[in-house]
């Protein structure tokens, strides 16, 4: 009688949860790659915006890795893919252009834009001027997704030192702690490039993965606020100089971290906040390469979110950055570049 009214319930549950909610299958695709659905002719400038360069990488590589096909094409095999984006032109259905941003349609997670419009000449008039905007929609929604990743496991000492500055950031668990104290000394005599803040009052947590090919670091400092200016982006790199160049090191003597401006110049722009973090602030986000000064030929890319803590009165950094010789970087550091995004302040923890 028991087993009969076990399975009368878990049915009557079974029809309850299928009322509410979809069973949708597991999105295909790895990170970073985005199927076109598109008539030919306007498929050369779609595919030029979303596989542009990625910015502040050593070797070139393509923000998104990308698959086109035909809107006649695209069968029910193809629509699990992970990032869609889907290019109706129908002068019998559309007068203008209507963009429809949606999640989990097919499968999850999923990300798709449908862009309708009546002509070829009003799709690409449209592209010409939100193309990157779009490009971009799809990069936090993969920064959005990697998140969920990093709840799970994280390292509690890592981020009990923060918690005593008031702050927080979902550090991985497989992270080890190099340093976690206050700047107090200046090995290599560049004080001078701490923009005339006491270098004592320099927090600092510096944490290492450096298990397999790829080095990955994250460093967290805060400094106290005095103005505005210290959201440039000269201000970010100065203090960035000055605090890596302290810290971080190669075997030679001497040797210190210092950021590349040669090839790719350090870039700052203001970011708002991921869904499914915390809502309503906004960031400074400086992308650029680092290198070794007076050591070996060492260097990678680097990204950091700058931000006020309006409790304490202190502008916070948290940057990461990877050391690969050889290899592909985009997916790691966009792995590495979400953990930015989780950072809180105290008014938000």
């Amino acid at each position: 009688m028991r087993k009969y009214l076990f399975l009368a319930l878990l049915a009557l549950t079974m029809i309850s949860c299928g009322k509410n909610e979809r069973l949708l299958t597991s999105a295909t695709g790895s990170i970073y790659e985005c199927l076109i659905v598109s008539p030919n002719g306007v498929k050369a400038p779609l595919c030029e915006t979303m596989e542009a360069d990625m910015y502040g990488l050593p070797q070139m590589e393509a923000t998104f890795t990308l698959t086109h096909v035909t809107n006649s094409q695209f069968d029910d095999f193809l629509k699990s893919t992970r990032n869609i984006l889907l290019v109706d032109i129908n002068p019998n259905k559309y007068t203008f252009v209507k963009v429809l941003k949606s999640r989990d349609v097919w499968s999850k997670p999923q990300a798709m834009i449908r862009i309708q419009a009546p002509s070829d000449e009003q799709l690409l008039e449209y592209w010409a001027v939100n193309g990157e905007n779009i490009r971009e929609w799809f990069v936090r929604e993969e920064l959005a997704r990697q998140i969920h990743f990093y709840r799970a496991n994280t390292n509690k000492n890592a981020r009990t030192y923060l918690n005593k500055q008031g702050y927080d950031l979902l550090i991985p668990e497989d992270f080890m702690v190099i340093k976690n104290d206050q700047m107090v000394n200046d090995p290599y005599g560049k004080a001078d490039r701490m923009n005339e803040v006491n270098k004592e009052m320099v927090n600092v947590l510096w944490c290492c993965n450096n298990k397999g090919p790829m080095r990955k670091d994250i460093v967290v400092y805060s400094y106290p606020y005095t103005a505005q200016e210290q959201f440039s982006n000269d201000s970010i790199i100065g203090m960035r100089n000055a605090v890596l160049g302290q810290i971080v090191s190669a075997q030679v003597e001497g040797s210190y971290m210092g950021t590349e401006y040669k090839h790719f110049p350090p870039l700052t722009r203001q970011v708002p906040a991921l869904r499914d973090t915390v809502g309503g602030f906004y960031a400074m986000e400086t992308r650029g390469l680092w290198k070794i000064y007076n050591g070996e030929a060492m260097g990678g890319p680097f990204v950091s979110l700058t931000r006020l803590d309006p409790v304490n009165g202190r502008v916070v950094t948290a940057e990461v950055f990877l050391f690969a010789a050889g290899q592909k970087k985009r997916n790691a550091l966009r792995q590495l570049e979400a953990i930015l995004y989780t950072l809180k302040m105290p008014d938000e923890r």
